[in-house]
């Protein structure tokens, strides 16, 4: 496929997100006159108090704490998230008087609200702890569900298609090259759900830079990702774009991707990843003579 001006390629560039009104596919319109519905990703971390809890145990691992011995349940104490390519990283976090009476209500308000923007939504471990203790907190504050969107779990992602030694986030940043997450330690959270303001913003801070160094991490893995949602289905094109970045640059391989009943013309983009088109190569009178193995 041919290569594209400037102005379409700055899909690829990673502003196109930010300049909407200059985003052309196949030919170039009128500067602020084309306004395509472009995806919304948010990158997103929270960060939570402990849980309060008398225990019986001789070791801590694998103690069972019943509903009696719960003192205090956990809270949200601050949230950080960015939109992809946005130079502008977005977080609120409790004020001491918050932290102490445990109240939580006004920053997860705000991030529902933001959440109500997004039509995907990226953390790492987002499927089994990001999502759904903020769902949790969203409905104990007496919010309704947020609109739909899709998810992409970096972590997930980061056990299936690899074997690094470790999978958590200061981990691979490591492995790739990134700065690592801030210094800290339990006595950070201790502070905070004491009160301690400068605490509290330290925290925020911590979790402002785990949002950047997520977006790095994931643009990292990002041509691995083989259940990305399309992105191509939140644009107008005129053309095949990728369905993991939205880059028109794709290449035409000498190899052909097979499913049980088709076989599709396999392309890679300039990001890394490979996509198929929809369309069937196998001729339509040989489709009707196909068998499949039974499923057992």
């Amino acid at each position: 496929m041919r290569k594209h001006d400037n102005i379409t390629r700055c899909i690829h560039r990673q502003d196109i997100l930010h300049h909407p009104h200059c985003f052309v596919l196949g030919k170039i319109k009128k500067y602020n006159t084309y306004k395509p519905r472009l995806p919304k990703i948010l990158i997103f971390d929270i960060e939570t108090s402990p849980l309060k809890a008398y225990i019986w145990a001789t070791s801590v691992w694998n103690t069972s704490v019943n509903e009696g011995q719960v003192l205090s349940e956990w809270f949200m104490i601050s949230w950080s998230g960015k939109w992809l390519f946005s130079p502008e990283v977005m977080s609120d976090r409790l004020t001491g008087k918050e932290a102490r009476g445990e109240d939580d209500s006004r920053i997860v308000k705000n991030l529902w609200k933001l959440l109500n923007e997004a039509d995907i939504v990226i953390a790492h471990n987002s499927d089994k702890f990001d999502v759904p203790n903020m769902n949790t907190r969203f409905i104990v504050n007496n919010l309704p569900p947020t609109k739909p969107y899709q998810t992409i779990d970096t972590l997930k992602i980061a056990r299936k298609q690899f074997g690094f030694t470790h999978n958590n986030l200061n981990a691979l940043a490591r492995v790739f090259g990134f700065k690592v997450k801030l210094d800290t330690n339990f006595e950070l959270w201790k502070r905070c759900i004491d009160g301690d303001e400068e605490a509290l913003k330290r925290m925020e801070t911590y979790n402002r830079h785990d949002v950047t160094l997520l977006e790095e991490v994931y643009l990292k893995i990002r041509p691995w990702i083989h259940s990305h949602p399309n992105l191509g289905l939140y644009v107008d094109s005129v053309e095949p774009v990728c369905s993991n970045c939205l880059s028109t640059n794709l290449d035409k391989t000498d190899k052909f991707y097979y499913t049980p009943t088709g076989k599709y013309e396999l392309y890679n983009c300039e990001c890394g990843a490979y996509v198929r088109v929809r369309q069937t190569s196998v001729p339509k009178d040989k489709r009707k003579d196909l068998v499949v193995s039974v499923a057992r």
